[in-house]
């Protein structure tokens, strides 16, 4: 059992949480009736107050800096902060929670919980016990002094035993034994908690009898005349049956609480989650209500999806699902639904809450890659608009073993809890600052302090904007020779080709280029696993890619050579046994290739298979060693900045949080070799590393529940990263009259991905989404898209976006950092703002530069 020493005295004849199985919520794991001596209490070490307030009555002021103030109710774990510049007051719990008449029972108690933690039974069944219901509702938590901060330690459970603790069946021998060694008061308890059977002689546990004050009755007969474990172990196998006291279903956890300057440290320290072994704690759930608006309160709730997105504090939609998404998108390992995924990946960390007059921004510091974030509105659960962030513990899989015929489904547990604890900083913005465009301007400076985001771009204003090309070098295509099928190289771009494309481009005065070239090395677009490089003969070898480069350099754009680092999408070379990551049912994590027209998973193709991260790293270090004698200065990272995954191997498990880290420490030896890096995607932890991005989100996933989609994620990077969305080609956008203003309100570049050979080349391949990418049908489409992508980008060079508001329904407005702004209008009739007359998915720019 993972129980921490000190906890060890305390654990004696505990069972926990009656009716806790099944899935459904924990009961109080108390009675009335329980005796003194029964309850399991911590001891809490007094705290003396170092301060007091009014805007906090009932509470103890504890911790103090010259910006904030934190108050904590010694009873309850709950905890206000006073932010001195606004008297502002944000609280854990929400104040008025007693008078919601819309939240009942688990859910009224929630309000008063400061944690959560779902753990699975021995079946894989789910349940949840709460800080408020399990702990503080049984005075079983302790605050104490830690330094600089305060810890809060809760015990989920009491030291309650249950009808499970007596005997199911005595023999009729065998029971009078026992009252014989019992005084007249158990003689009368037993009468109670047992019915004779006069059939079969046999004296049967009479449950429903046994509750309350007659079940402690018993309990305390049989402790009378000593009745030990063994006793119950011989009583069942007398009567065939297995029954052993229940193991304690008792669990722990804290919050430490620090403060630093403007902001409020919350840390639940990993190593303090501590549960028994047949329960294992799936996730934890930190503050689920800091903040929550009420029903009556304007305001918006932060969600970092795709580029961002606004919830409307009481909009109404609780018919729809309430908000969450994964931090970095799903893990592979983890991946079970044939259906493709087509929501926008969480890129940042982050989530928030906007009211009138203030605002809090919530940065997840330690354990993003284990975090989900939750959000929802008032009117479902409860009358509250709130979001918060759970952390996963242990993941659980599934396991079918088929026997005689028979197939069952056991559970499979990750086998050591993620290594890292979980802490959120909390940012409080005044007034002044109560606005997502102020979040985003505050999270890029707390990125820029901590050395997360890149040096700042040099482009200076008149300077053109950069159009993304990526050209696709061959793939591997199914030909026949005198009937007989099989599979061959296809080349779609020569290196000859490509210079030829570029040359066309810089014909129409599009000369600030940079070039993605995929395709290139072991065997096409799906290209072997780099342990070795050698580059493809159809578009050109080993010579036509050393006169590419220096064509690139002659010419003076920016040339990217494109690799696969994560996903094996090619067996060729590939040990899927040894080198592919793990699934917790113990197989070779792998991804089938998606039917467009089905939108589902196509198990009839070949799969691509998650490298392990624990070779991460060596193919890393294979690739730069083969691209170094090309001497190329750049590198495309398809999705080394994109994909996050696990390895359960057993005994060798690597967590997601430790895959961030080999992540890291990879893009770390590329930057070491003085390459420019472009990613796919761009996810937080890449984002001091690379120069470009292509993929960057440029919208929502537009849940149902969402109201505005916004640029939060283009605040935070612009003038750090050169970025573009998808591209044009073979993005969902109906026309460029909307792709063109979308790159105009979000600071975005024009991209297009291209083939110089006909469309048909693509026709039986696997590659059946590069459906329209011959460069020549779009060549002049794109040129008249970049010149007037670029006639206002140029203008604002790498200025930052300062700030963003939606105007009307369908119109916006973008304000960057020089005082250039531009209006754009999605809707299809004229609109007129400020006396400025719009067409209908037209524009209008201004602003005086600075």
């Amino acid at each position: 059992m993972r129980v921490a020493k000190k906890w060890l005295a305390l654990l004696v004849a505990i069972v926990l949480l009656a009716g806790c199985t099944n899935g459904q919520p924990a009961d109080e794991a108390g009675t009335e009736n329980e005796s003194q001596e029964q309850q399991v209490s911590i001891e809490a070490k007094p705290v003396a107050a170092a301060f007091s307030s009014s805007a906090v009555p009932g509470m103890k002021g504890m911790l103090e800096n010259d910006q904030l103030q934190l108050y904590v109710n010694e009873e309850s774990g709950e905890i206000a902060i006073v932010h001195k510049q606004s008297g502002e007051v944000w609280h854990s719990n929400p104040v008025g929670r007693a008078d919601d008449t819309l939240a009942s029972g688990v859910n009224k108690d929630m309000l008063s919980a400061q944690l959560r933690l779902d753990f699975y039974n021995s079946f894989g069944q789910i349940s949840s016990i709460n800080s408020y219901t399990d702990s503080a509702a049984h005075k079983q938590l302790k605050v104490e002094p830690i330094d600089n901060g305060i810890k809060v330690t809760y015990q989920f459970g009491t030291a309650q035993r249950t009808v499970e603790d007596l005997p199911m069946k005595l023999s009729k021998t065998r029971f009078e034994e026992l009252t014989g060694q019992m005084d007249k008061a158990g003689q009368r308890a037993l009468l109670i908690a047992y019915k004779e059977n006069k059939e079969t002689d046999v004296y049967e546990r009479n449950d429903s009898a046994l509750q309350g004050l007659q079940l402690d009755r018993a309990l305390q007969a049989f402790d009378a005349i000593g009745y030990t474990e063994e006793d119950l172990i011989q009583d069942a196998a007398e009567h065939n049956l297995s029954q052993t006291k229940p193991e304690p279903r008792v669990f722990y956890a804290s919050i430490e609480y620090r403060l630093d300057g403007d902001s409020l440290l919350a840390t639940i320290p990993v190593a303090d989650i501590q549960y028994p072994d047949a329960y294992p704690v799936n996730m934890v759930t930190m503050l689920s209500f800091f903040g929550a608006g009420d029903a009556q309160e304007a305001g918006s709730i932060l969600v970092p999806d795709g580029s961002g997105a606004l919830i409307h504090f009481n909009n109404g939609k609780t018919k729809y699902p309430a908000y969450q998404q994964a931090v970095y998108g799903l893990d592979m390992t983890m991946e079970a639904t044939e259906d493709a995924n087509q929501e926008q990946k969480v890129r940042l960390p982050v989530f928030g809450i906007i009211r009138e007059d203030s605002a809090f921004l919530g940065i997840i510091e330690q354990g993003a890659a284990a975090a989900t974030i939750n959000a929802d509105v008032s009117g479902r659960l409860n009358s509250y608009n709130y979001v918060y962030p759970s952390f996963y513990v242990v993941n659980k899989g599934d396991v079918t073993l088929d026997a005689n015929g028979q197939r069952r489904t056991l559970p499979k547990f990750q086998e050591q809890p993620m290594q890292t604890d979980y802490t959120v900083r909390y940012v409080f913005l005044g007034k002044e600052q109560a606005s997502y465009p102020q979040m985003a301007q505050y999270y890029q400076s707390y990125l820029q302090e901590r050395n997360a985001l890149p040096q700042p771009l040099e482009k200076s204003e008149n300077t053109e904007s950069t159009f993304y090309v990526e050209l696709i070098g061959s793939i591997s295509k199914l030909k026949h020779m005198a009937g007989i099928p099989y599979q061959a190289l296809e080349p779609l771009t020569t290196f000859d080709q490509a210079k030829s494309i570029i040359a066309q481009l810089e014909e129409r005065n599009i000369k600030k280029l940079a070039v993605k070239y995929a395709g290139w090395y072991n065997g096409g677009l799906d290209h072997k696993v780099p342990s070795k490089v050698t580059v493809d003969k159809g578009i050109g070898g080993s010579s036509g890619l050393k006169e590419f480069i220096a064509f690139a350099e002659e010419k003076q754009l920016d040339l990217f050579l494109e690799s696969a680092l994560v996903m094996a999408n090619s067996s060729k070379g590939f040990n899927e046994r040894k080198q592919a990551s793990r699934t917790l049912r113990e197989i070779p994590a792998m991804l089938y290739p998606v039917d467009l027209a089905l939108n589902r998973r196509d198990r009839e193709k070949a799969p691509s298979y998650i490298i392990s991260p624990r070779y991460v790293e060596s193919y890393t270090a294979s690739l730069l060693k083969g691209l170094g004698k090309y001497e190329p200065n750049g590198i495309a990272l398809r999705d080394l900045a994109d994909l996050l995954n696990s390895d359960f191997l057993k005994n060798k498990q690597i967590d997601r949080v430790q895959s961030e880290q080999i992540s890291v420490r990879a893009l770390q030896m590329i930057e070491e070799q003085s390459l420019q890096m472009l990613a796919d995607g761009g996810n937080a932890y890449a984002l001091p590393y690379v120069t470009h991005l292509t993929n960057a989100p440029m919208t929502s996933s537009k849940f149902k529940i969402e109201d505005e989609t916004i640029p939060f994620y283009q605040m935070v990077i612009r003038g750090f990263i050169d970025y573009a969305g998808t591209p044009y080609n073979l993005s969902t956008y109906t026309n460029e009259r909307q792709y063109v203003l979308k790159a105009l309100e979000y600071g975005s570049n024009v991209y297009f991905k291209w083939i110089y050979e006909p469309n048909y080349s693509i026709k039986d391949t696997d590659q059946n989404d590069l459906y329209a990418v011959n460069y020549e049908i779009w060549l002049d489409q794109a040129t008249a898209i970049y010149n007037e992508v670029n006639d206002f980008l140029q203008l604002v060079g790498s200025k930052r976006i300062v700030d963003h508001e939606k105007l009307s329904e369908g119109v916006y407005k973008t304000t960057y950092e020089n005082g250039m702004y531009v209006i754009v209008n999605y809707s299809t009739s004229q609109v007129t703002v400020d006396g400025k007359i719009i067409d209908a998915e037209g524009y209008v720019t201004g602003g005086d530069r600075s």
